[in-house]
């Protein structure tokens, strides 16, 4: 080969191996840019999930009921609706009932009011029992009690004067029938004793009504006391007794009644 040639080829080899080097340069690049991607897409991952755990947190912000076009429907309460009140329109028409009046107590002079009453013993005493004899009832608050005792101790007392005039004499209280019987028996007393639980023949006799003691009201029995006569009539009462020297007052107006 000519020296021209040999130095055209070397030129050309030269330029070729100039040139193999410059093209390998674009493959490191890229896989320099290959190998820092998977740091990227981990970094862009991180930030992502960071971002959701972010949104969770934060409230949602309400969505406004109108912005589908849909009205805003109420939420129903499980609590049952309350029931209407139904109005009565006879009802204002109607008239009141009127309450019974109570009746009107025993008074002097009238008919002795009618009584069927348990007594100490077991046995029941009324009032027809004694029809054609004067008869004395006197009402007590309460057995065993330091008025009611010196009471019924003094009628035990003046018991056979009583018989003497014609007389006889009941106490009633709205004690038991054994209670009745325990007062009877402690006190030795002669007198029959009449249970009047319910208040029926006290309040016939005016004997149970408002009484206050310290300030304070209250329904109980009033010491009375009522002479009825040969007749069937109230000959006299007497109310809100005091207790001292009482049976004997009693006593004298029966010797004196004669009906």
């Amino acid at each position: 080969m000519s020296k021209k040639t040999r130095k055209k080829s070397s030129t050309k080899s030269s330029k070729t191996s100039a040139t193999k080097p410059a093209a390998a340069k674009p493959v490191r690049a890229t896989a320099r840019a290959a190998a820092k991607t998977p740091k990227t897409n981990v970094t862009a991952k991180a930030k992502t999930k960071a971002r959701q755990a972010v949104a969770k947190k934060s409230p949602k912000p309400a969505k406004p009921a109108a912005a589908k076009g849909k009205p805003a429907v109420a939420k129903e309460s499980h609590k049952p609706a309350s029931k209407p009140l139904k109005s009565n329109p006879s009802a204002a028409q109607k008239p009141a009932t009127p309450k019974p009046e109570p009746a009107a107590a025993a008074i002097e002079g009238g008919k002795a009011p009618g009584f069927r009453l348990p007594r100490d013993g077991g046995d029941s005493v009324s009032l027809a029992d004694y029809a054609g004899q004067k008869l004395v009832l006197f009402f007590y608050p309460r057995a065993d009690t330091p008025g009611c005792t010196r009471e019924a101790i003094d009628f035990t007392r003046l018991n056979g004067d009583f018989a003497a005039a014609g007389t006889t004499v009941l106490g009633v209280s709205a004690d038991t029938v054994k209670a009745q019987e325990s007062f009877r028996n402690k006190h030795a007393l002669a007198i029959p004793l009449i249970s009047d639980e319910h208040h029926e023949m006290l309040e016939a006799y005016g004997a149970w009504g408002e009484k206050s003691m310290y300030g304070r009201s209250f329904m109980g029995i009033i010491r009375t006391t009522v002479l009825i006569g040969t007749n069937g009539r109230i000959a006299r009462i007497w109310r809100n007794v005091r207790v001292d020297g009482h049976a004997d007052e009693v006593l004298a107006a029966a010797r004196d009644l004669t009906t």
